[in-house]
């Protein structure tokens, strides 16, 4: 049996329900569009810092924020786009607005769709009419994120776009990794290397984007916890991002369409022609071990 409703509060919270598994997703259209928790068996499979939450001039730590129009930063917030200079701040700013629940469905799972629409506020920093449409799905140990985006715009339409979850882990020693690289950018140093299947847990900050994806899969065991998560994503995605902090109890794992400063770079940014849609699709899940 699934279930949609609506949780009152300072920040109405949609909760998603599959009562059959005990699994369980919020999400926050105000903030975002966020999902701030996902359960499975009544495991908590995500990292959220509910203090930083609190605080709405501060960036979210935990959940999964959305990012668009760009995945990352840009050399000092800014992109060149025919000749005019535009500021975007890292991730862009979907992460950041209020999106609007505009469907929801319990026949075959639960699903919520969010929508964003563009304003006076987003064509300041990315002049293009457009609307996104994320439908969040929960079924069983699944969770899938199926994403529309539609440019409004009488010319083509440039961007790129990810997911940022942030995964609960207790002991990072414990985890073991199935990724489809064997290179990888560190977004730390800014060089290209090779990644031996293990990531040195000792560093303060682990931040690198994998690059010539060998598969639309990857996999993470974490012994300690006693389940392993398998990500997939269609051929939108072209990067995964690792990125952790040591001392925090969380791992992300963000597929990414384009790597860092696509907008002035043009590296793998996906293109809408005038009045057409995109669709891609991200999908979660978790085994039980």
């Amino acid at each position: 049996m699934f279930a949609v409703a609506l949780k009152a509060g300072s920040t109405p919270t949609y909760v998603l329900s599959d009562l059959e598994t005990s699994s369980k997703l919020e999400l926050v259209p105000q903030r975002g569009g966020i999902a701030t928790r996902w359960q499975v068996a009544e495991q908590d499979i995500l990292y959220f810092d509910e203090a930083r939450f609190a605080d709405p001039s501060l960036s979210v730590r935990g959940g999964i924020p959305i990012l668009f129009p760009i995945c990352g930063n840009l050399p000092d917030n800014q992109y060149t786009l025919d000749g005019q200079t535009y500021t975007l701040k890292q991730h862009g700013f979907a992460r950041d607005l209020p999106w609007q629940a505009t469907d929801q469905a319990t026949t075959d799972a639960a699903s919520l769709t969010l929508t964003l629409e563009s304003s006076a506020e987003t064509l300041a920093q990315y002049p293009f009419a457009f609307t996104l449409s994320f439908t969040f799905v929960l079924c069983g140990y699944h969770l899938e994120l199926r994403q529309r985006f539609t440019n409004r715009s009488d010319r083509a339409m440039p961007f790129s776009t990810g997911l940022h979850p942030y995964f609960d882990v207790k002991d990072k020693t414990q985890l073991e990794f199935d990724l489809p690289a064997t290179e990888f950018q560190n977004h730390l140093t800014g060089q290209a290397e090779t990644f031996g299947g293990q990531f040195d847990f000792s560093q303060p900050e682990i931040d690198l984007a994998f690059q010539n994806l060998t598969a639309p899969v990857a996999t993470v065991t974490d012994r300690h916890l006693g389940r392993q998560l398998t990500l997939t994503w269609d051929d939108a995605y072209t990067r995964l991002v690792f990125w952790t902090v040591q001392g925090k109890d969380y791992y992300c794992l963000e597929p990414w369409t384009a790597p860092r400063n696509a907008m002035n770079s043009g590296d793998s940014l996906l293109v809408i022609a005038p009045q057409q849609t995109l669709e891609t699709s991200v999908r979660m899940t978790i085994t039980l071990l």
